[in-house]
């Protein structure tokens, strides 16, 4: 069975929403891009998507809920452990993809340490028990 990484295509990166102003209307943002411009999310989608590894179906998901941790993305695969990881660039799709095909070629999901991809191993912000049918 192939693993699943999941990209938040709603997040947004590291620029925050924008904070009402003194009116309650949101205040003009330089830094955020325009109505036009895909989010972040959605670009480290499409960048993503380019070189899936063997063994690792990329799934774009509307939302992690991981919003105030920038970009996320989450691995799965039936009976392994999953992963959520957030503060993400596209700088980091390299390092992403690596580590999913480190994950897709284990047993369990457990990437040993020191095979882990920096943003694995820093930027964690979940780790997830297996789903089974019967609880012991």
């Amino acid at each position: 069975m192939r693993a699943v990484l999941h990209v938040c295509t709603t997040c947004r990166g590291t620029v925050p929403d924008p904070v009402p102003d003194a009116a309650g209307t949101d205040a003009a943002r330089t830094d955020a891009p325009g109505p036009d411009v895909p989010r972040l999310g959605a670009r480290l989608h499409d960048l993503l998507s380019r070189t899936a590894p063997d063994g690792v179906e990329i799934r774009p998901v509307e939302c992690l809920s991981a919003c105030s941790q920038g970009c996320s993305v989450a691995l799965s695969a039936p009976g392994k452990w999953s992963y959520v990881y957030g503060r993400l660039t596209l700088d980091d799709a390299a390092d992403i993809l690596s580590g999913a095909r480190a994950y897709a070629g284990t047993a369990d999901g457990i990437v040993p340490w020191r095979e882990r991809p920096a943003v694995f191993r820093k930027q964690s912000l979940a780790r997830i028990p297996p789903h089974t049918l019967s609880q012991e």
